[in-house]
């Protein structure tokens, strides 16, 4: 969790704006948290299952 805390409350970023905008809407701290711990894991996955380079503004053709 100290990484995840460090990356969501002090660290300016994607992850960091993702934090304080769940926040704001009234989201619990603990439950933001752990969207924030996840997020890199679900990213590495998708990134090893697709064979693919990261790409931070990614857009689903299927969407």
């Amino acid at each position: 969790h100290m990484g995840a805390l460090t990356a969501a409350t002090r660290t300016k970023g994607e992850l960091h704006e993702y934090y304080f905008k769940k926040v704001a809407e009234g989201k619990n701290k603990m439950s933001v948290l752990n969207a924030v711990r996840a997020k890199p894991v679900h990213r590495m996955f998708a990134v090893i299952r697709n064979n693919k380079f990261y790409e931070k503004d990614y857009q689903n053709v299927l969407a």
